[in-house]
């Protein structure tokens, strides 16, 4: 696993909030999709689409699940039907590890990460959950060709 201690600066999102179990995870995902077709401030072919981990679906009872749907934005959302909402992810220090598979393996990818990586790294986990940049989110891209890039906010290093 190649991980990267990277500088994530503070990117200005548009975020729909999905709580429900992982199931329907999907249908807010089309909801969110079609929020960005019809506002047209967030088109996929310019402007990068991420996941915010608020929960673990794992560890979490399915109607307490929660998991934001972000694409990044530069101007504010005005108030609409689809529940869309700006939100920042803010600027930190990120340990970052990329997937290329279907989406269904991520959770593998992860664990290896959070769970194998992490407890030797030395590092502390910061104040912003665990996310995900979908490098390539097209409707016709192989499942085994999906790339996402999975950071882990970590907590500054003390100065020496």
């Amino acid at each position: 696993m190649n991980i990267r201690i990277i500088a994530f600066p503070q990117i200005k999102i548009a975020t729909l909030e999905h709580l429900g179990p992982k199931e329907t995870l999907p249908d807010s995902v089309a909801t969110f999709r079609a929020w960005r077709k019809a506002s047209g401030l967030s088109p996929v072919a310019s402007k990068r689409t991420f996941g915010v981990a608020i929960s673990d679906p794992e560890k979490t009872k399915p109607e307490a699940f929660r998991y934001d749907i972000c694409s990044e934005v530069v101007a504010d959302v005005p108030e609409n039907d689809f529940g869309v909402v700006n939100r920042f992810i803010p600027a930190s220090r990120c340990a970052q590890t990329r997937h290329i598979g279907s989406h269904d393996t991520l959770a593998r990818t992860v664990y290896q990460f959070t769970r194998g990586w992490f407890p030797g790294s030395g590092e502390h986990s910061g104040d912003f959950p665990l996310f995900f940049e979908y490098i390539n989110v097209a409707d016709d891209m192989p499942e085994d060709h999906r790339i996402t890039d999975i950071y882990l906010p970590l907590k500054p290093k003390a100065a020496a």
